[in-house]
């Protein structure tokens, strides 16, 4: 069974810290992902960029596209991690692991319905 492990944060702290800090953290998630992905339990990963960045599409025909998420909450979704475990309780355990490292983010596992793979993107990283 395939879950999304969605990571929040509450993202004025997370854009508080230092370069050194960010890359501290990211370091330490990559770190965990390893033996996640040397598995075969683990698969695309991704650290999505500030909300302000981001658009909603919504409405009717074309839609309309608004500016920024307009979370209701003070955590915003900021990344997520798909694992393929035979369990819930093996997704959860992934995540605990997840959040060892980063334990100011919290983390929703959520199964997945329907998963088309990404064939052709190769991994990018952006700075701040």
């Amino acid at each position: 069974m395939l879950y999304a492990i969605l990571a929040y944060h509450v993202e004025d702290e997370l854009l508080s810290w230092t370069p050194q800090q960010d890359a501290a953290v990211l370091a330490k998630v990559i770190e965990v992902q390893g033996p996640l992905r040397a598995s075969g339990h683990l698969g695309p990963a991704a650290r999505l960029d500030d909300t302000k960045k981001a658009r909603t599409l919504r409405g009717p025909g074309a839609g309309m596209v608004l500016d920024g998420p307009f979370a209701e909450t003070k955590e915003q979704l900021l990344g997520f991690h798909l694992v393929n475990y035979d369990t819930e309780e093996e997704a959860i355990e992934a995540a605990r692991k997840l959040r060892a490292v980063n334990p100011t983010a919290a983390y929703e596992i959520r199964p997945i319905k329907l998963y088309v793979p990404a064939d052709g993107f190769g991994a990018t990283t952006t700075g701040r």
